[in-house]
């Protein structure tokens, strides 16, 4: 499954959530905001019920969930329940679209045949150097 996914105990079960280009930019337009605004207007209290409601409508969808499906299950547990239920789950899947799953090793695995080591470390630019260079 993508990187950028993550599975929620949400509803009445455990669910792939997934925002892959086609959820993510319909969700934009619909929300008339990047992801990046979105995330941060669930996290700060700020959000609207679009936010919450297709953010995690498109999220099963892209997770591989049925629209017809998706489009019942929302109803049925984001319109029929309180909305500070569904906050932190929406936010979850836009953190996952943003920064990955928790967790989750940066850089490609050894299964990828490379290795998963962080990058080297590089000249600070208040180094003797770098400050004698641009004096």
């Amino acid at each position: 499954m993508s990187r950028c996914s993550i599975d929620l105990d949400w509803a009445d079960g455990t669910y792939t959530f997934v925002l892959p280009l086609a959820q993510l930019e319909e969700l934009q337009t619909i929300c008339d905001a990047g992801p990046v605004v979105i995330a941060q207007r669930l996290e700060h209290g700020l959000w609207t019920s679009k936010e919450v409601y297709h953010t995690l409508r498109l999220g099963l969808i892209g997770g591989g969930m049925k629209p017809v499906d998706a489009l019942n299950k929302t109803r049925l547990y984001v319109l029929e329940r309180p909305w500070l239920e569904n906050v932190m789950p929406a936010l979850a899947v836009m953190q996952a679209v943003l920064i990955g799953k928790p967790g989750e090793p940066v850089g490609k695995s050894p299964a990828d045949g490379e290795e998963s080591d962080p990058p080297a470390q590089t000249e600070s630019s208040t180094s003797e150097s770098s400050t004698a260079s641009a004096s």
